[in-house]
């Protein structure tokens, strides 16, 4: 018997920066999260854009989904891209892999409520640890714009 393969398509999605300044040093503080649904490792908010939905709205809806926090400045960057998932996921059959639009957004620091589906912890790191901390190149990545940018405000 001949298996077809499917054609299969990309996720869309956001990736979102989530951050707050610092009283002190008045320097972003960045928001990472410890996933454990599909892999094991840090990441901050990210999610998929639901159709006809605005990316701008899907980024609010995700930071608030996934960390209780609302937004309230948001930016969005220039900056998108895409991967493959590392394995089949059984609850994305229809995908191959992910697209990402790059945001940041500012929060006032306050109680996490975690989406506990999707991930079991929670930290907030200055850059140079957020950087270490991060588990996939493309976030790294997506980080140092972000940061690069805020640093200048």
């Amino acid at each position: 018997m001949k298996i077809l393969k499917q054609n299969l398509t990309y996720r869309p999605a956001v990736f979102i920066v989530v951050y707050y300044i610092h009283e002190r040093t008045k320097k972003p503080v960045y928001l990472l999260l410890k996933r454990k649904l599909h892999w094991i490792g840090w990441e901050f908010p990210k999610g998929k854009i639901e159709q006809g939905e605005k990316k701008e709205k899907t980024a609010r809806r995700e930071s608030l989904e996934e960390s209780g926090l609302r937004i309230f400045n948001l930016k969005r960057y220039g900056i998108s891209g895409k991967y493959l998932y590392s394995k089949h996921l059984k609850d994305r059959p229809n995908y191959k892999g992910q697209t990402y639009t790059l945001f940041s957004g500012q929060v006032k620091k306050g109680p996490i409520k975690l989406e506990k589906r999707e991930h079991s912890s929670h930290l907030w790191l200055p850059f140079s640890k957020a950087l270490k901390k991060l588990t996939w190149p493309n976030q790294k990545k997506c980080l140092k714009i972000a940061n690069k940018f805020l640093e200048k405000k």
